[in-house]
């Protein structure tokens, strides 16, 4: 990946979620428990897939993938807006707002390719149980997964690098928590229309496309639902289910009104808190909202914490 500082400018200052100290301290105790939550949520659940051999199913196989991945994705931002939030100075070199961007895209990116792999997989259980241990096999869902990362850190390259290539009007202020593409381009002093329009059509491409698919297979699994002659079994369909759609609402949804945008000089203010709740909210809810929702991983913890106790 071939980046071009076309400026004079070697560092930027990221302005974070308040420019008031006491505010910043206030911020620093709100956000610090809700990291650690983030990390002890998503650590569990993967322990817990890992530890029960009943949970060694592709269903959570997929789930400890986003755990994973909610873990990285949320470390690539967060410990550097706690450390800024006590800082007096805030200036995150180029080279390192280039990398913190990089990964923070490929990430999300990877976690949209992830969200459609799991609705994929609800589809082929519910539709297909007869043909599921086939289709879903452990060779393919490993190969999914590979597949899935690799997408989110390919797909990223041309983002980041077009966005590093445009002119800065000797403004190195980001008004965000941490370095993203949106307000990089708000830097811009040049015509960046053409660029705006091909992260446009990327973030169809990222993000309408799979939210399309993610439709059509959950309207294919409640028609299916239905024909479940069981009220249990309808019950046990419709909350595994409901778990997923609630982590797609949210992650989708304040994706798109991040990166769907017909301009990147949208209101400052208004990016930020979308960004906390996909970038930080979301990670921590997963956890929360498939452990809560689920009770093969309920009855999966209570056997862990027996087994510690005995």
């Amino acid at each position: 990946m071939s980046l071009k500082n076309n400026t004079a400018i070697f560092e930027f200052i990221l302005l974070g979620l308040s420019s008031e100290p006491r505010t910043q301290i206030i911020l620093f105790y709100v956000f610090l428990p809700v990291y650690m939550v983030i990390l002890i949520g998503n650590i569990s659940i993967i322990i817990l897939i890992l530890s029960d051999v009943s949970l060694h199913t592709p269903m959570y196989f997929f789930l400890g993938n986003l755990s994973f991945l909610d873990i990285c994705y949320s470390s690539s931002s967060v410990p550097r807006m706690l450390k800024d939030l006590l800082s007096v100075k805030k200036t995150i070199s180029y080279a390192e707002c280039a990398t913190q961007m990089y990964f923070s895209l490929s990430l999300g990116v990877t976690e949209c390719v992830l969200l459609v792999i799991m609705a994929f997989d609800r589809y082929v259980a519910i539709c297909y149980p007869l043909h599921y241990t086939t289709i879903m096999s452990k060779m393919v869902c490993v190969r999914l997964a590979i597949g899935t990362w690799l997408c989110g850190f390919l797909l990223s390259i041309s983002h980041v690098t077009l966005t590093l290539n445009v002119n800065l009007c000797n403004n190195n202020e980001i008004n965000n928590f941490f370095c993203e593409v949106p307000e990089i381009l708000s830097l811009g002093c040049e015509n960046i229309l053409i660029i705006e329009f091909i992260i446009f059509i990327a973030g169809v491409i990222v993000l309408m496309i799979p939210v399309t698919f993610i439709v059509i297979s959950y309207s294919q699994i409640i028609l299916c639902i239905l024909k479940i002659k069981s009220s249990a079994g309808q019950r046990k369909a419709f909350s595994t289910c409901g778990s997923h759609i609630l982590v797609v609402t949210m992650f989708y949804g304040s994706a798109m009104a991040a990166y769907m945008k017909p301009n990147s000089r949208s209101a400052a203010e208004t990016d930020k808190f979308i960004a906390i709740f996909y970038v930080i909210f979301t990670p921590m809810l997963n956890p929360l909202i498939y452990s809560l929702r689920n009770n093969d991983v309920k009855s999966a913890f209570l056997k862990l914490k027996n087994s510690t106790l005995h």
